[in-house]
């Protein structure tokens, strides 16, 4: 599976400073360490006026009139230069020879929305000829003059360095434009007229992205002015979304979680600097240097260098527990150093939990210890009935199907295997829960702990310091406790995603406003929804101008090209020879069994707790790779080689590579 980076809407920036750098002449890219080394976030301006934001750590020189930044691990650049009035296609062909001349890879083109000051955008994405690299360029008219952003990063370097990333595109603006901000305004009633405006985006959504079904729920001043649903809750069926319908929540459960230690924090059992090892003391993460370093507020920061490790346990789901995913914990070491960079880890918030609930409950198993103090602190007070962790009480009601698109954009519903291999992860985000419920938490947090009839659910400092920034997640974006903080429009927005396959969903809240939103969406189809909903949100709060419909519309038509050209590029059935020279069993160390089933033409790949039919694919060199194209559970790649007269299958995450070894 590849990264691919999108072209961001976001955050505000200032910038000052002038490039200074002499033209180096080289023909190749030039190492990072050559230029000049931002001490910290720095602003930069070329000539024309273009500015962006050079992040810590990241060198910076000029060759032959192109800006390029380098990554502190040297092998990964992005590039900056400001081209003339000849056209798209010229200015990027003349920044790759000045960057790395000779360099001749076709590339695919689309004209993308123009915002941000610029008057015309269009991308570019190349292929990487092994598959490992991120490689695109945009081009962005202003006036009759283009700027060019060329992308050649690792996928390793670009997964790591995401945020850093983020600051980059985040902060790239023309000359003379000034981001719009609403900071100062205040926020208008969510009446009947401003609610339909939010739920115009919705159904226009669910029409252009084919989005089975959706639940929103409002909330303003301390009393919910909104809760419904739209559409139905699995295709093919008439029974409609409402208010108590539930839907996996995914990483919304973070927050859920953090707030769980919240309260023993001030009960006094820890504190967020304890060390998690001085009371837990079987945890373990990496070397004894790193175990021993290792907080409580580290488990759930995403500030420890914790690279992803999820497909260890999305392959053995159907066999991993809490226990073996703590296993799997100690064997981890951090890529970047603490509070360095934002790096996301599912593994680190599932031990946050298993944490909390070991200090209430020292004997109990791990999971059944998180979901006792998790009713005890959380669902139970605050009365979240119908949230639960437990995938058989919430299939058996009222409950949202999860759907995916196949192979040919159809959207249909998605298996649900992957979702029940997080069960063993559950702490950092696997819980089914409602509007309903979602909004009693929300309105919990906007009151700062206190619950509708007055009552004081927990202090407003420690509540609170879930929300200061523990790293910088982009320009203006910064991660919290299990809480994303975003203040790239000048007024601070509390939120944090969830994504399950099948779902998409947000809580978010507007502290300094009184207003709050939950919106749960049963298909991965809703990516763009969730996200463009908190962009309407603001714009129906405050006057914002009016993007986020004109974003929807035209990104809905790029994504239906996007998986017409990934169709075309696969063979449907799977090339009949080649998955005739496959083994019938495989194992690898880490992800377990992989059995090859082939029936009436088709060849699918069983892993267990789930299973995919697969497609083929010609890469590069004239070989064929698999990959799985089940909904929800398409795009894992399959390289095929062979070592040692064993077949084997190659599988590759942006930070691992793990091999499957024919024999059972």
């Amino acid at each position: 599976m590849t990264c691919r980076r999108r072209w961001p809407m976001a955050a505000t920036g200032l910038l000052c400073l002038a490039l200074a750098a002499a033209a180096s002449g080289q023909s190749t890219p030039p190492a990072a360490s050559l230029g000049e080394t931002a001490l910290s976030d720095s602003a930069r301006v070329l000539q024309n006026g273009t500015r962006f934001v050079v992040p810590k750590g990241w060198s910076i020189r000029n060759q032959d009139g192109a800006a390029i930044l380098g990554a502190p691990e040297g092998d990964a650049h992005i590039v900056i230069r400001e081209g003339g009035s000849d056209g798209a296609d010229a200015a990027v062909a003349a920044t790759w020879a000045a960057y790395r001349p000779g360099f001749a890879a076709t590339a695919q083109a689309a004209d993308r929305p123009a915002r941000e000051g610029w008057d015309q955008t269009r991308r570019y994405r190349y292929e990487s000829p092994d598959g490992t690299r991120n490689l695109f360029a945009l081009a962005l008219r202003k006036g009759e003059h283009w700027t060019v952003v060329i992308s050649d990063l690792s996928a390793a370097v670009a997964e790591r360095r995401d945020a850093q990333l983020e600051v980059i595109f985040n902060t790239l603006l023309p000359q003379g434009y000034t981001r719009e901000t609403f900071a100062g305004r205040p926020a208008h009633r969510l009446d009947a007229a401003r609610i339909a405006l939010l739920t115009e985006l919705i159904e226009t959504a669910r029409k252009t992205l084919d989005i089975p079904g959706v639940a929103l729920g409002l909330v303003q001043d301390g009393k919910v002015v909104f809760e419904g649903g739209f559409g139905v809750r699995q295709i093919g069926r008439a029974a409609p979304v409402d208010a108590r319908t539930l839907f996996n929540i995914a990483s919304n459960g973070k927050a859920l979680t953090t707030l769980m230690l919240a309260r023993q924090v001030e009960a006094g059992r820890f504190d967020w600097n304890t060390p998690v090892a001085s009371i837990w003391r079987e945890f373990r993460v990496g070397d004894a240097e790193t175990t021993r370093r290792v907080a409580v507020k580290h488990l759930i920061c995403a500030c420890t260098g914790m690279p992803r490790q999820d497909y260890e346990w999305m392959f053995e789901g159907d066999h991993s527990t809490a226990a073996s995913m703590m296993q799997l914990l100690s064997t981890a070491q951090p890529t970047s150093e603490f509070g360095d960079i934002y790096q996301y880890s599912n593994l680190m918030a599932a031990a946050a939990g298993f944490f909390g609930g070991h200090v209430l409950y020292p004997r109990r198993e791990l999971g059944a210890a998180y979901d006792a103090a998790m009713q005890q602190l959380v669902f139970g007070p605050l009365g979240m009935s119908a949230t639960t962790a437990d995938f058989r009480r919430a299939l058996a009601g009222n409950h949202a199907a999860g759907h995916a698109p196949d192979i040919q954009g159809n959207v249909r519903i998605a298996g649900q295997g992957l979702n029940r291999a997080a069960i063993s992860t559950r702490p950092s985000g696997n819980h089914w829960s409602n509007v309903r419920d979602l909004l009693r938490y929300v309105r919990m947090e906007l009151a700062n702990g206190l619950l509708p009839d007055g009552r004081r659910y927990i202090g407003e400092d420690v509540l609170l310091a879930r929300r200061e920034p523990q790293v910088t997640e982009g320009r203006d974006e910064y991660y919290g406790m299990g809480l994303k903080i975003d203040r790239q429009w000048g007024v601070p927005v509390i939120h944090h995603g969830g994504t399950a396959i099948g779902y998409r969903s947000d809580m978010i809240w507007l502290p300094d406003h009184g207003v709050g939103a939950v919106i749960l969406i049963n298909s991965d189809s809703g990516s763009l929804l969730r996200s463009l909903f908190r962009r309407r949100l603001l714009e129906v709060l405050f006057d914002g101008q009016p993007v986020a419909l004109q974003e929807l519309l035209s990104q809905a038509g790029k994504t239906q090209s996007a998986v017409a050209g990934q169709r075309e590029q696969l063979s449907i059935p799977a090339d009949a020879a080649a998955a005739g020279r496959l083994a019938p069993s495989y194992r690898s160390a880490e992800l377990g069994r992989l059995d090859v089933r082939r029936k009436n033409g088709v060849t699918r790949f069983d892993f267990g707790g789930w299973s995919s039919e697969v497609a083929t694919r010609p890469s590069k060199d004239g070989r064929l790779t698999f990959v799985t194209i089940a909904p929800g559970e398409d795009g894992f790649e399959f390289d095929v080689a062979e070592r040692d007269g064993k077949r084997r299958l190659v599988v590759r995450d942006a930070q691992h590579e793990y091999e499957f070894v024919e024999g059972r």
